[in-house]
């Protein structure tokens, strides 16, 4: 099954809600705002694949948008504290053909809750902790555990497609407009250096994620040099009808372990990166990791970027929650196999290079290169290639404009055991996203 979501290297996308916000209301220790937040996107793709067994050869074109809309703020406690917290509606669709995997069909349409949360920050309250060392959070929200790797929100967003009972979350499947877990509670300690931790409880009312239960302990030290972090996720439930349509059963007490770390090391233009998870299902041992570096060419013009990175999931691997965490590529690697063709981080081995240059303060400029393998076989044989080319033009404080061209290549098509329709020919992949935020 496929997983979508925005990637675009830009702090608006990472948060429960926009960065981006029109203050309407500012005095002494209140402050509210109005939040405003529409994404479009044109796509279209050369060549469909059979992942929801509705596609025929061919090619699919279709559009995608949504409109997040609402208010958010903050109310001081004459130092006792800040309260905080946001309410949003989203309302989606996805128009034409629907995508290339069949997840939306072109008809969806739906207006919800987003964001439904309040939270409590401690401030000054208590100094060894840091500021806002204590901060106490409960309601539907974005959650987020390192980079992204396992849990960044809950971005499906299934359309009208049968598989046995009603998926629909709104389509607007790559975008992904709805990424919040419905149900959360979350206690966070510590400041921004240091020692710091989470505890967490959240329930997904997404039906593709079996609407799983979770409890989150996490552990991290963060420091110039970079963050090690720790991880425990324990699965306490899920909905054994959509988990048996789904192939999730073994998600049920599932325990996930990670420990993962990022930083430079002390070294000016470095990035390194490493992420290692363990997994005990009924079934066996899972695992999956990555190794990541960076380079930054600061005394070049356009000081670009050059990246590789090996990850590797083991055959049935459950990726849980993944989603954006740093731009196109993470933890969607690949925008056509990432979203339509697979693999979907499960019996996998990818290796991934990357460039990016940014000629202008406001534009950045990529390439990204994914080579794909399967582990096994008889689960299916979703490797490949692909090229991805992309730009991120900030235009204004309000305006983003990404056009994209993508050139994917399976190793076998449908009728091999692979998924896409037609032949094993190379698909061209353009898609455009239009942003506004106020």
């Amino acid at each position: 099954m496929s997983h979508s979501l925005l990637a675009l290297a830009i702090g608006w996308a990472i948060g429960a809600s926009p960065v981006v916000a029109h203050e309407i209301y500012n005095q002494g220790e209140s402050v509210l705002n109005a939040d405003l937040e529409a994404v479009f996107a044109a796509i279209r793709s050369s060549e469909n694949y059979a992942l929801m067994g509705n596609r025929s050869a061919g090619s699919s074109s279709w559009r995608e948008g949504y409109v997040k809309y609402g208010l958010s703020g903050s109310q001081g406690l004459g130092g006792n504290g800040t309260l905080y917290g946001a309410f949003n509606l989203v309302s989606s669709g996805t128009w034409g053909d629907g995508d290339a995997a069949g997840v939306t069909l072109g008809s969806e349409r739906r207006t919800a809750v987003e964001d439904a949360y309040l939270g409590w920050r401690s401030g000054n309250l208590f100094p060894a902790l840091g500021e806002d060392g204590v901060d106490i959070s409960g309601g539907r929200q974005v959650i987020v555990i390192g980079d992204g790797f396992l849990i960044q929100g809950d971005p499906v967003n299934f359309g009208d497609v049968d598989l046995g009972a009603d998926f629909d979350r709104g389509g607007a499947y790559y975008l992904a407009a709805r990424k919040a877990f419905d149900q959360t509670a979350a206690l966070r300690l510590g400041g921004n250096q240091g020692l710091r931790g989470d505890l967490i409880w959240l329930k997904s009312d997404n039906r593709y994620q079996a609407e799983t239960e979770l409890a989150i302990g996490n552990l991290e030290h963060v420091s110039e040099a970079g963050t090690l972090g720790l991880t425990w996720i324990r699965a306490l439930d899920v909905n054994q009808r959509y988990a048996e349509i789904l192939g999730l059963e073994e998600r049920d007490d599932m325990d996930t372990v990670s420990l993962r770390g990022r930083g430079s090391l002390g070294v000016e233009n470095l990035e390194l990166a490493a992420e290692y998870v363990t997994q005990d299902k009924d079934s066996g041992d899972e695992n999956a990791w990555y190794l990541e570096g960076s380079w930054t060419f600061a005394d070049l013009p356009w000081s670009p970027t050059a990246t590789y990175r090996y990850s590797r999931f083991s055959e049935a691997f459950d990726p849980l929650f993944y989603g954006f965490s740093r731009g196109y590529g993470t933890w969607f690697q690949g925008e056509v196999a990432a979203n339509y063709s697979g693999p979907f981080n499960s019996n996998a081995q990818v290796h991934h290079v990357g460039l990016k240059a940014t000629p202008r303060d406001n534009l950045t400029l990529g390439a990204l290169y994914f080579d794909f393998n399967t582990l096994d076989d008889e689960r299916g044989n979703l490797g490949g290639r692909e090229l991805d080319l992309y730009a991120e033009w900030m235009v204004n404080d309000h305006l983003l404009i990404s056009p994209l061209i993508g050139f994917y290549q399976p190793d076998r098509s449908a009728e091999e055991g692979g998924l896409q329709l037609g032949g094993k020919g190379t698909n061209t992949y353009l898609q455009l996203v239009v942003g506004t935020f106020f």
